[in-house]
């Protein structure tokens, strides 16, 4: 072997038992700080629930990245937060904090001159400080209403110099926040998906209502109707199936393109029959209030490609079909 690759070889194993030293220090510091949870944490969760406004994070460097992402938390857990830059709030951006709102300030050292240069103006608007910091006896801790403790023993930095260690038990601690803020809350999915639109949990949670056909969409029959008209309302709605419902609008029964073809299969002549000869009675159905992924499910269980939505007296309110979902891209 080479003399490059027992080089490589070593600095291989060299890295990886750094990578491990860096997550067992940044793992023991979010444990030691989960130990050294107070009532503190809890007056910080009462001040943000109590909240009439926003929830402000500020911080500089790393703690301002951090922040970000704490604001972000909040955001999509129903606390309406962001972040303000403490530089530029003391150029004009302080406007954006006023009275009713609750602010967030990280710093490790608790002496971050920026941040200290905001102190004045947020306490003359009454608007508490819950400073999460390294140094519970600093100027920005002794100035808060609320102190949280996110010291830790070192950086995982080998030199014990960049904020890696602490900004990790920073960001824990602002999930904890955010999380237990979601709890008392009573943060419920629907909530969830209702502030992320876009994600996939919005999609799982769509309901039969939200993407059945409704009204004229409907393809359907009456029980009387000749096959001729059952297989013009199949084509003409495009579902591959048409309802057979009665009066009063309750289902009877459907005819679907598989139906129709082993029909033929053993008869040629039906256009003179009536649909009520030709249909499966019985038909797997759901209800509108029912999830989107519940239907998809009955209909793989099922091997069937629509299902007809009935309420609780059989009467018919719409019809779902695989293609529906299929647009929600639950599939």
């Amino acid at each position: 072997m080479s003399d490059n690759a027992k080089a490589a070889i070593q600095n291989a194993k060299s890295s990886k038992a750094l990578a491990r030293q860096v997550l067992e220090i940044e793992a023991d510091a979010i444990r030691r700080l989960a130990c050294r949870l107070d009532d503190a944490f809890h007056e910080a969760v009462q001040l943000i629930v109590d909240c009439q406004g926003r929830v402000v994070t500020t911080g500089m460097g790393k703690s301002g990245i951090v922040c970000k992402k704490i604001a972000a938390t909040l955001s999509s857990t129903g606390t309406p937060a962001f972040f303000l830059h403490p530089a530029e709030a003391v150029h004009g951006d302080l406007g954006m904090v006023v009275e009713g709102d609750v602010v967030i300030a990280l710093s490790n050292s608790g002496e971050t001159p920026e941040i200290l240069r905001l102190l004045e103006r947020i306490k003359r608007m009454g608007v508490p400080i819950v400073t999460c910091t390294g140094n519970t006896n600093s100027t920005l801790a002794r100035s808060s209403n609320v102190v949280l403790d996110v010291s830790v023993d070192r950086e995982a930095c080998p030199l014990n110099l960049a904020p890696t260690a602490s900004t990790t038990a920073a960001l824990a601690l602002g999930d904890a926040l955010a999380i237990a803020v979601f709890d008392r809350k009573g943060f419920r999915p629907e909530d969830f998906a209702h502030l992320h639109p876009g994600g996939v949990l919005a999609k799982k949670l769509m309901r039969v209502a939200d993407l059945m056909h409704t009204g004229d969409q409907i393809p359907q029959v009456s029980p009387d109707a000749a096959m001729g008209e059952v297989i013009y309302e199949m084509s003409h709605k495009g579902l591959g199936i048409t309802s057979v419902v009665n009066a009063e609008g309750k289902l009877q029964g459907v005819i679907s393109d598989g139906d129709l073809r082993r029909l033929l299969e053993r008869r040629k002549d039906v256009l003179h029959l009536k649909a009520e000869e030709c249909m499966t009675r019985h038909p797997v159905t759901i209800g509108s209030g029912e999830l989107a992924v519940e239907a998809l499910r009955l209909m793989e269980a099922r091997k069937i490609t629509s299902l007809m939505v009935i309420d609780g007296n059989t009467v018919l309110n719409g019809v779902i079909h695989l293609h529906d979902l299929w647009r929600t891209e639950l599939i």
